[in-house]
Parts: C-alpha cells; sequence; structure tokens
C-alpha cells in the first residue's frame, strides 16, 4: 500500500475539480485522453511503491491530470505549455500541482539516489503516454521529433533528454515492489475502470463526463 502524506489539501485540486478545469479551459477531447492515461500510468507506479516511499497520491493524481491544461491554446498561441500551464495553477491557488506542473516537459535538479519524488512520477508517465498509446520511450521521442522538431536546436533538446528519462525510468523501477514495466504495458490490455476499487470506476465516469463537457464547450 502506497503511504500517504499531503502537503496542503486545500492546494491539491479534487478529481472532480480536475476535470472541471479541463472542461473550463476548453481541453481538446483528445488531450483530455491522454492525460487520463497519463494519470493511470502515474497512479499505478504511485500505488506500487515499496514501503518506506512516501508519495502524495492526491498530488501525482492532480498534476497528471492537469500537466496539459494550457496546451490546447499552445497550438495556436505557441506558448510552452508547461511554463503557462503552472502559471495558470498558481494564480489558481494549486502551488504545488503548478510546481509538477511546470517540469513536465524538463525536469531539473533530479537526485538520481535520493526520495522519489511525485514530479519524477509525472515526468516519467507522460514520457509513456503518446496520444492514447502506453508506448516505449524512444517512440514517445520520435513523435515529439516528428511533430515539434522544426529545428535542429528542438532536435537535439529533445534527445538530449533521452538519458535522463532512462535514469528516472531506473530510479522508480529500483523503487517499486512489482516490475515497471509489466506495470505499465498491463495497463494498455486491461483498463484501469474494470479493476475492483470503486474509486477507478469514479475516475474513468468523471473522464467520460469531462470530455462530453469539453465537446459541448467546443461547439458552443
Amino acid at each position: 500500500m502506497v503511504q500517504i502524506y499531503t502537503k496542503n489539501n486545500s492546494q491539491i485540486p479534487s478529481i472532480d475539480k480536475c476535470y472541471d478545469l479541463m472542461a473550463e479551459y476548453a481541453m481538446r477531447p483528445n488531450i483530455v485522453a491522454h492525460s487520463i492515461l497519463v494519470m493511470d500510468v502515474a497512479l499505478a507506479i504511485a500505488d506500487n511503491v515499496k514501503i518506506g516511499v512516501v508519495i502524495d497520491r492526491d498530488l501525482v493524481m492532480a498534476a497528471a491530470l492537469l500537466h496539459d491544461i494550457t496546451k490546447t491554446r499552445s497550438l495556436e498561441t505557441k506558448e510552452r505549455h508547461d511554463a503557462t500551464g503552472g502559471r495558470l495553477l498558481r494564480d489558481l491557488g494549486f502551488t504545488p500541482v503548478a510546481e509538477i506542473v511546470e517540469q513536465h516537459v524538463i525536469i531539473g535538479n533530479i537526485d538520481l539516489r535520493g526520495p522519489l519524488e511525485e514530479r519524477e512520477i509525472v515526468f516519467y508517465a507522460d514520457k509513456r503516454v503518446m496520444h492514447d498509446r502506453i508506448v516505449s520511450i524512444d517512440e514517445r521521442l520520435r513523435d515529439l521529433v516528428d511533430r515539434y522538431g522544426h529545428t535542429e536546436e528542438i532536435i537535439r533538446s529533445i534527445l538530449h533528454g533521452r538519458n535522463l528519462i532512462f535514469a528516472v525510468e531506473r530510479k522508480i523501477d529500483g523503487l517499486m515492489k512489482v516490475d515497471l514495466q509489466q506495470t505499465v504495458y498491463g495497463l494498455g490490455s486491461s483498463s484501469r475502470s474494470d479493476e475492483i476499487d470503486g474509486g477507478q470506476k469514479d475516475w474513468r465516469k468523471a473522464g467520460q463526463a469531462s470530455l462530453t463537457r469539453v465537446r459541448e464547450k467546443n461547439e458552443d
């Protein structure tokens, strides 16, 4: 069982609040689907850490769901959605979530021998989800290069992070009580909504409701 602590409940939005924000900021349905699967991967990791590893599960959940909160508008504005997403969440009073969102693209100051951090889990989970599919790290990076590698500098920046991603992966794997790859790829063959835990079913139901609200908003 994951050992849970909470930084500040008032600064971490509930699951329902996360879905409300996703609708309010008009996240495209495909980005919502991506974010839900990133949450699934992140929580699969958080729920399977070794005894003694302390993780704020609610923080992981919220940051995973909201990591692309400004991604939709960034497709038009070309803004850095990690930076503006963090700024938005800070303005809303969700500072711990903002700190993770700001580092989901490029993460810094990693202590590979230190305690596992929520930001590392979300950073890694995002690198295992391409659109709404679980993929290898290299496949995810190839997709990023294809979509965003408009200059040599951008391509070098994307590929430069490869070693760091694998280093974070090794850190996470070493702190889990089950095999990381089996856990992650296992999500691709069975929906977490099929698990016994009723809370998981509530999340998936809420996610579908969020997709509906997003479509309705976009049609207005």
